[in-house]
């Protein structure tokens, strides 16, 4: 499965910044100057950050030159994001006073809490007679149910390909793309999710319809696969022009991610990965995941590593499980590589929630899980150990410890052990994470103070660790 997390460790090293091709040289029309700089002055703002995916970097100078032109704003490039490419990445633009950003390229359209933002996604170019070609092709029932989804790069061209298919298909549905929160309360049989909207007859028709997604396959048709996971999905490949039934075996996606539910319940120690700090309402669910943890009678970790990868992960085999806390694209990683599995907040509450059952529906948007949301489930009173049902692991086959369904302990000093720390008998206070990272053979930097002595700073190596300047190839 694709990541939008990073691209490949060694590509970013000897990545090189090629010229534009020719088919971006129209940069007025490709990242619509005259919106973004109509949302600039608008604003009034002074400092401006440019966010950028990898694939549309060369660019980057030309278009902020041309900004700066436009506005009289200083512009700033966000080249490497803090987590993924598709969520803005604020705090990149915090870091040098930025008041708004431009955020180009593909986008989850998640929303974000502190800075303003205006997405502009890059007009791709779409062979539109072609795309309406292989809807005919899919679906020559004239009158099939089918909603029509979109990459938001090719959202710009879904009004051309509607005049094209609407008379033909009178129950055909075109979706459309929110930028931001949602205006205004969800009407009867209004669907609003990963930043679309589209109306349906009733509420319960959608599971009647089929999807038709124009887009290349990746992170954004999987979820969509996975979230109506009851509906028949097809696809036009803008890049191939080519459509197909889509072959994606939904049910046994969805079995891998069940077995992952039951790892988290096997689970004793899990840690909470931040993927994010900007999608509205994270600091609310890690608050929730942590007590969900607790009253599973586990124990939690907060870790923020960035962009995690397996090697970064496998400093923490004490953790039997993390839970990532992302965007709705990026929640879903391919964990397959990593030491331990990687689920989704959604698998821990099905986890460790006895309130919340499995209704057939797959949830990505860790959104719906918060008070108030839609899919949100209250955690039950807890049960005492006398009352507490037997539990089997389906995995190791044994009977799961009883303490999963105790009370809550009370909350207790940080820790209650005493230790000597040196021979001069002074005592610390040891917790149990603490006591474990005693017992590790490295323990991260440590200042040592007093102990290294004072020298004079060195000029080091130059370059980057696979080429030093001064590691010259030896001749034959």
């Amino acid at each position: 499965m694709a990541t939008a997390f990073s691209s490949a460790a060694e590509a970013a090293l000897r990545r090189e910044v090629a010229p534009a091709p020719a088919a971006r040289r129209d940069l007025g029309g490709f990242y619509e100057m005259g919106r973004a700089a109509a949302f600039v002055r608008a604003g009034g703002f002074r400092k401006v950050a440019l966010q950028f995916p990898d694939e549309l970097l060369a660019d980057a100078a030309a278009v902020a030159a041309e900004m700066e032109a436009a506005t009289g704003a200083e512009m700033y490039v966000l080249g490497d994001t803090t987590y993924g490419s598709c969520c803005v990445d604020e705090v990149a633009a915090e870091h040098v006073g930025a008041e708004a950003v431009l955020h180009y390229g593909p986008a989850c359209l998640s929303p974000c809490g502190k800075l303003p933002v205006l997405h502009v996604f890059g007009q791709q170019p779409l062979d539109v007679g072609r795309c309406a070609e292989a809807f005919r092709d899919l679906y020559p029932d004239r009158q099939s149910r089918v909603v029509v989804l979109s990459d938001v790069v090719y959202a710009h061209a879904m009004g051309e390909l509607e005049q094209q298919l609407c008379p033909e298909y009178p129950r055909v549905t075109f979706s459309r793309v929110l930028c931001g929160d949602a205006p205004g309360p969800v009407l009867p049989g209004e669907v609003r999710q990963f930043g679309r909207q589209f109306l349906l007859e009733t509420e319960e028709a959608l599971q009647d319809c089929a999807m038709f997604y124009v887009g290349t396959e990746g992170l954004a048709l999987t979820a969509f696969m996975l979230t109506w996971n009851r509906c028949p999905f097809s696809s036009f490949d803008p890049s191939t022009a080519c459509g197909r039934h889509e072959t994606l075996n939904v049910n046994r996606a969805l079995l891998r991610r069940l077995y992952l539910v039951e790892r988290a319940r096997d689970a004793r120690v899990v840690g909470i990965l931040v993927g994010t700090l900007a999608v509205a309402g994270y600091l609310t669910l890690l608050q929730r995941l942590r007590e969900l943890v607790r009253r599973a009678g586990k124990r939690s970790y907060t870790l923020a590593v960035g962009k995690p990868n397996p090697a970064k992960l496998a400093n923490f085999p004490e953790v039997d499980i993390f839970v990532l806390v992302a965007c709705a694209h990026n929640s879903l990683l391919d964990s397959s590589d990593f030491y331990r599995p990687v689920v989704t907040p959604y698998e821990l509450e099905l986890a460790c929630n006895p309130a919340r059952q499995w209704t057939g529906s797959y949830l990505t948007d860790f959104r719906d899980l918060l008070p108030g949301a839609c899919a949100h489930v209250e955690l039950p009173p807890a049960v005492p150990a006398a009352e507490a049902v037997p539990d089997v692991s389906l995995i190791t086959g044994g009977m799961r410890s009883a303490a999963l369904c105790r009370p809550p302990a009370p909350s207790l000093p940080p820790s209650t052990a005493l230790a000597r720390r040196d021979q001069s008998q002074t005592l610390a206070e040891i917790s149990p994470a603490a006591s474990f990272l005693e017992s590790r053979s490295w323990r991260g930097l440590e200042q040592q103070l007093g102990q290294t002595p004072v020298s004079k700073a060195v000029q080091g190596r130059r370059g980057i660790a696979i080429a030093y300047e001064e590691e010259g190839c030896e001749q034959p």
